[in-house]
């Protein structure tokens, strides 16, 4: 590839992560199609039908994303361009307004149960998407603003722990059996969400009680960065419950357990199997890109900031979403993620798709796969 065909596709993909703001829309135009053609239960689902539906037949037709940043030329640039700076900032308001007005279309408009159901289930999906999502890439950055971006959104969906856990937890004991959001071979979805639920927000409050006993402080001061964060959820709640009474509680709380759950399956689909091998010293070896599952379909590595390069991600924790690269040598999942969240949700299925590539992926070392199932 050319230098000038290199940089015009890197131009090409860095407008087209506006990409980002179809999932906020697609609320707001199965509404618009429900007004005009009716069926507004139906069209509840409307966001699900798309992102889970239609998402994965494009990532085929458009098949692997072929931009990959020269180290020398591009890295340094493109990672202090402010447009790709301010695009996940801009999240939070965007998604804020959705969920206040998801609430109050979720109150008014003319749903069933079912249909409530659906759009509770649309709202939390782009929930997953541009507020959990957003906010790991913003959570990861040195800027304070960034990292408080990352955190109101969170608190938004209801899971502040995240921002914690995740970074002092999960990235130090990634694909060892100290990680709760580490799945393990053979281990089925449902065995695994409970378990990273339960673990996750306890290790949260754990680590960040131990921060602040190492600076000699209180963990139930105002120094503890959770209770500001799951004090705004506290307050988002009582916002919802005010203006719309205990359905409004419901749809808040519904709209973030599908949101945290969605981030918890793709937790699942990227370390499935993997794990860093417990060297003579009794540490385990230094996280590399063959630690996660890598997955290189264009679309989806648009619309979720290059989620999909995890293994660069985890390698290089600090990179800017713009400048992750893809790895041939990284274990590949087979489809983007939009699928591997369907197929993980069938475990029969998904353990036939992805038991033969763990399997493939650590041959001669079988044993790896049996001590891969001891639980912290």
């Amino acid at each position: 590839m050319t230098s000038s065909h290199s940089d015009r596709l890197i131009t090409v993909k860095k407008y087209a992560y506006l990409i980002i703001a179809l999932p906020l829309l697609l609320p707001v135009i199965s509404i618009l199609l429900a007004n005009f053609i009716g069926v507004p239960n139906l069209l509840a689902f409307f966001t699900v039908f798309v992102v889970f539906g239609i998402i994965p037949i494009i990532d085929v037709l458009l098949g692997k994303d072929a931009v990959n940043p020269n180290e020398k030329t591009d890295v340094a640039r493109m990672s202090e361009e402010k447009f790709y700076y301010w695009l996940p900032l801009l999240c939070l308001p965007a998604y804020a307004l959705l969920l206040v007005w998801g609430g109050y279309v979720f109150m008014r408009y003319d749903f069933s149960l079912i249909g409530q159901f659906g759009w509770v289930l649309s709202i939390g999906v782009v929930g997953g998407i541009a507020g959990i999502n957003v906010a790991h890439e913003l959570i990861h950055k040195d800027s304070q603003l960034e990292k408080n971006v990352g955190g109101l959104l969170l608190a938004l969906v209801s899971y502040a722990g995240f921002k914690v856990e995740h970074i002092r937890g999960h990235h130090v004991h990634v694909s060892t059996p100290k990680d709760a959001s580490s799945s393990r071979f053979n281990q089925s979805l449902y065995q695994f969400l409970p378990h990273a639920y339960y673990h996750n927000v306890k290790n949260a409050f754990l680590l960040e009680a131990e921060r602040l006993r190492r600076k000699g402080m209180s963990p139930w001061g105002l120094k503890n960065e959770l209770i500001w964060f799951y004090g705004f959820t506290v307050l988002c709640l009582i916002g919802f419950t005010v203006a719309w009474g205990w359905m409004g509680s419901l749809f808040f709380l519904g709209q973030s357990f599908v949101a945290f759950t969605l981030l918890e399956i793709v937790n699942y689909l990227e370390h499935y199997g993997l794990h860093r091998r417990k060297l003579d010293n009794g540490r385990f070896e230094r996280v590399t890109p063959e630690h996660s599952w890598n997955s290189n379909f264009l679309l989806t590595n648009l619309f979720l900031f290059q989620l999909q390069r995890h293994s660069d991600h985890h390698a290089y924790p600090k990179r800017r979403y713009q400048v992750l690269r893809h790895h041939d040598h990284s274990p590949q999942l087979p489809a983007g993620y939009a699928t591997m969240v369907l197929l993980a949700l069938v475990p029969p299925l998904w353990r036939y798709v992805m038991n033969p590539r763990v399997k493939a992926y650590y041959a001669g070392e079988e044993h790896q796969l049996s001590d891969s199932q001891i639980k912290a």
